[in-house]
């Protein structure tokens, strides 16, 4: 899995496992930007239809997939939950609960106009675990007439994933 999604990665692998119609050597911009409407809106690695066991078997009948039962690859729901929750004053890029990615747009404070973050957090497994959460911070500084990218330091990662988790226990013990 690991091999095949670092072979994904290249500019042209985005675009054709999209699906996009536009071509990257005429223009590139408008492929990557029609390739990532697609894969958020319901394309990416295993399709629209997602993965299931008739597929895993080789099945292709529409029908038997239907019938059969769709695997997911799941993720913890209460730190799914609490992930959302931590950050719903951010604005969302994309996110995918079957992957475990939710990735922010980028966000400023209207006292700090000048400086601008984004988050990318990934949850890796289906126990409540600090290991199966991660936070990425990116932030940029206004430099006129370009954003400039900064140095994030890690602890501020560490004090989101830790926000993240204290919540997904709350959570947690709430359902119970």
């Amino acid at each position: 899995m690991e091999e095949l999604w670092s072979k994904a990665q290249t500019t042209g692998e985005i675009v054709n496992r999209s699906g996009s119609k536009f071509n990257t050597a005429t223009n590139k911009e408008l492929a990557l930007r029609d390739a990532e409407t697609r894969l958020q809106s319901g394309g990416g690695l295993f399709g629209k239809g997602g993965m299931s066991l008739g597929g895993i078997i080789g099945g292709n009948d529409q029908q038997e997939n239907k019938s059969a039962g769709m695997i997911a690859m799941s993720v913890n729901p209460f730190l799914w939950r609490a992930a959302l929750e931590t950050i719903d004053f951010m604005p969302l890029s994309s996110a995918d609960q079957i992957g475990g990615t939710i990735i922010t747009d980028w966000y400023s404070t209207s006292g700090n106009e000048k400086e601008r973050c984004k988050l990318n957090i990934f949850i890796t497994g289906i126990n409540l675990k600090t290991e199966n959460l991660r936070v990425v911070s990116f932030c940029q500084e206004f430099k006129n007439p370009t954003w400039v990218n900064k140095e994030t330091a890690k602890e501020n990662n560490i004090k989101i994933e830790n926000a993240i988790l204290n919540k997904a226990k709350k959570l947690k013990l709430q359902s119970s």
